[in-house]
């Protein structure tokens, strides 16, 4: 041991192949053609192996590779978490805007993915720090070795990339060669940072040019609930074979259930804003010069408010959220208590007492966000064993159980809004960003926010519930809602539109064939909000086998 530990040679070897790893496994995850996954491992090693024999003293070398070994590192994690894709924008921005305490749960559940990273990259790091306080030096000649044979693969190498380019289609250097592809999705992220920093600016003079179309004299109050990481596919309401939406189940007559929903954005930090703005992942750039939804109802004379329970993390949320009158986040920045979504229906409830004439509620829940088994009180577990918690595929039945119990919680805050409400002109949607992976197939995938998403996250839920005067004074936005409830829809594209509808509101940027409230709703394109910003029609999303099976299965059953 005490010779590896002393033995530059040993460190070399050992840093070469350890930087290597996540190219090897992103060749065989991505499926790479051979040409793309002979040039995406040979090049880079020809790199590593030239970078670290620049200096005969290798532990100094592998300090100056720390960035490389921090990428290898955090890939690693990603790989074990994900099963594929390499690090993407939307994690490096999930790095800035996931608040800690968030961070911490998941990183408790990441056990085996972290032991491995520990396994593979503390030694280099221990062994490098050694070598380097004691100036230990590589022989000249296997210097010279190592330099020459980096130097014949940096040449192959080149000549597959050159080859790459032209005989695969799809391959793109900055896409498949790791870690370009890493570096520049930061370099991505960072571009986008620094615009989302700047979006007081370039939003400054945007106006909606709201008019209300409504008679002025009737109160009316219109409800968006935001939920997280719901998935249709474990709500009764959508066929689900357990009793997790009993009260909705209750009140089938009263709401319009949407069938075939898909989110364009499997990320909060995406999907999110989509849902409080007019952009979509047509249109996802003009997020930069544009308000929400909220500044739309306020300029037609709306009372608005905005109650999260999430913490504040200085995004496109917090952005549009802070538009409104009243602002409540129920989590500051520093605190670690848990609260539950039922908790934002005091904020309804004194903003009904208060007796506006037109009110605009948003409501962003916690919904189903992991660890599952916080997200509700003990006393309101109904499916148990809900614990142990720990993110393992063998876990499975609790973590469903604990899931499960989160959707009841959602049925009980949106049961409660729509009792509180029911004797005034109330329009409530429900709709979550994005759905999330439970180890529900032999892929075992779990969480959300996957480079390639399933089926499980693409599906959520979609609920119109009007209260019966509401019905009585519109009985053609009703009738609208029905006969569009098994049409495809793409949720961040038509919740704006809807909720115009639903207040009677008209802007330059409303678009009646987006709106399910309207009977002149059409069937479009629906589209996926890529990494890299770009709209991917759903049909060429390279969905797996497993997820075009489960999305037609769902269509069929409903």
């Amino acid at each position: 041991m005490k010779h590896i530990i002393h033995s530059p040679k040993f460190l070399l070897l050992w840093g070469i192949v350890v930087l290597t790893v996540p190219n090897i496994v992103l060749s065989f995850v991505e499926k790479q053609p051979l040409l793309t996954a002979l040039t995406n491992v040979l090049l880079p090693a020809s790199v590593y192996m030239l970078l670290l024999t620049l200096s005969r003293r290798t532990g100094k070398m592998v300090w100056w590779a720390f960035p490389l070994t921090f990428l290898a590192a955090f890939q690693i994690v990603l790989l074990y978490l994900f099963g594929s894709g390499a690090i993407a924008v939307d994690m490096w921005l999930n790095l800035v805007t996931t608040n800690p305490t968030e961070a911490m749960e998941l990183l408790d559940n990441l056990i085996p993915g972290l032991i491995t990273v520990f396994g593979l990259y503390l030694p280099l790091i221990i062994i490098s720090t050694l070598q380097a306080w004691k100036h230990i030096e590589l022989p000249s000649g296997w210097q010279r070795c190592v330099r020459r044979i980096g130097a014949g693969c940096l040449i192959i190498g080149i000549c597959l990339l050159i080859a790459a380019r032209h005989r695969v289609p799809t391959f793109r250097t900055c896409i498949d060669i790791y870690p370009v592809n890493v570096v520049y999705n930061l370099r991505l992220a960072i571009s986008r940072s620094i615009a989302t920093a700047r979006y007081e600016q370039t939003s400054r003079r945007f106006a909606f040019g709201t008019v209300a179309t409504h008679d002025s004299d009737s109160a009316e109050v219109v409800i968006l609930v935001v939920g997280e990481t719901a998935r249709a596919e474990s709500f009764q309401l959508y066929g689900y074979d357990r009793p997790t939406t009993p009260h909705l189940c209750q009140m089938k007559n009263r709401l319009v259930t949407f069938t075939d929903v898909l989110t364009q954005s499997n990320t909060t930090h995406k999907s999110v804003p989509m849902l409080l703005s007019a952009v979509s992942a047509e249109d996802y750039d003009s997020i930069y010069h544009q308000k929400g939804v909220i500044a739309a109802f306020r300029e037609a004379g709306y009372h608005t408010i905005f109650a999260s329970n999430q913490r504040p993390n200085h995004s496109f949320i917090d952005f549009f959220g802070e538009e409104a009158h009243e602002v409540t986040f129920l989590k500051n920045e520093e605190e670690s208590k848990a609260h539950y979504d039922t908790e934002l229906l005091q904020f309804v409830s004194k903003a009904l007492k208060q007796g506006h004439r037109r009110l605009f509620i948003v409501l962003h829940t916690y919904g189903s966000h992991f660890n599952y088994n916080e997200r509700y009180p003990k006393s309101e577990a109904i499916f148990l064993p809900d614990t142990p918690a720990d993110a393992e595929y063998k876990n499975r039945p609790m973590l469903i159980n604990a899931y499960d119990n989160t959707i009841r919680g959602t049925d009980q805050l949106l049961h409660s809004l729509i009792t509180m409400t029911d004797t005034l002109r109330t329009a409530l949607l429900y709709t979550s960003d994005h759905g999330e992976n439970i180890f529900d197939d032999d892929r075992r995938l779990f969480l959300h926010a996957s480079p390639r998403p399933s089926a499980y996250e693409l599906r959520i839920p979609f609920v119109v519930s009007l209260s019966p005067s509401y019905r009585q004074a519109y009985p053609e936005v009703a009738a609208a809602l029905e006969a569009n409830h098994a049409k495809p829809v793409s949720s961040n594209a038509s919740v704006f539109h809807t909720l115009l509808d639903l207040a009677g509101l008209r802007t330059p940027l409303y678009r009646d064939s987006f709106s399910v409230a309207s009977p002149h709703y059409g069937i479009h394109e629906r589209f996926y909000l890529n990494d890299h910003n770009k709209a991917v029609p759903i049909q060429r999303l390279r969905l797996q086998e497993e997820d075009i099976k489960m999305l037609h299965k769902a269509q069929m059953a409903m």
